[in-house]
């Protein structure tokens, strides 16, 4: 089955080359597509030249990526992030879960054989709070509730329905999944320092963000 990756960029022309430079060798990929925050650099022309499909959104990497999930064209769609934080070689467990009959895969940093050398103190303590949330009003078992690096089936993307603009959209996904009863799998995933420049989350208005899309959703049932 052929496959489709979808990656929000902003400003990323360091990290965007070696991460497609990995990312096209893997001969089950079929299309890539780069959606950018209108970058000031040359982002979007190192993906052109590696023949990524461009799109532009910059609402924010919510509507960036539902924006590339809503274009893919092939049966199984990963997202993921142009910071080089995320190991290509995973993308076969990504796989692997949907051929596997899941309807979305998503790659944990908490559960045995993941990992972070990229995550604050702060930053855990408030990805546990969260999730622990999550899991307590929706019932479900998750360990990692703010990571990107996860795979879908095609069918899957329309039913959820998504509307996050913001960094909320991990969130919403996760929640959404298990309100509509999706079959969900997480498998380990290791997340490294990002190679070049400056992560886009903000500890505290990103975790308001997504406290906020826990409470819509557990008021929008």
């Amino acid at each position: 089955m052929k496959v489709s990756i979808v990656i929000p960029t902003l400003n990323e022309e360091k990290n965007i080359e070696i991460l497609l430079n990995e990312i096209e060798k893997k001969d089950f990929i079929d299309e890539i597509i780069i959606v950018d925050g209108y970058s000031k650099d040359k982002t979007v022309e190192i993906a052109e030249k590696y023949g990524c499909k461009i799109l532009y959104d910059d609402k924010g990497k919510g509507s960036a990526l539902r924006k590339g999930l809503k274009e893919a064209k092939n049966g199984i769609v990963i997202s993921m992030d142009a910071d080089n934080s995320m190991l290509s070689d995973e993308l076969y467990l990504l796989i692997a879960g949907i051929q596997a009959g899941y309807d979305v895969c998503m790659g944990s940093r908490f559960i045995q054989g993941g990992g972070t050398e990229d995550m604050p103190l702060l930053r855990k303590f408030g990805n546990k709070f969260f999730v622990s949330l999550v899991n307590i009003f929706w019932k479900t078992n998750y360990s990692d509730l703010c990571y990107g690096y996860r795979s879908f089936k095609k069918s899957s993307i329309d039913e959820l329905g998504l509307k996050s603009d913001d960094f909320g959209i991990e969130t919403e996904i996760s929640i959404k999944s298990a309100k509509l009863g999706l079959k969900v799998l997480e498998v380990p995933s290791f997340e490294k320092t990002r190679t070049y420049g400056d992560g886009k989350l903000r500890t505290f208005s990103d975790g308001i963000t997504i406290l906020k899309t826990i409470t819509n959703e557990l008021f929008n049932r």
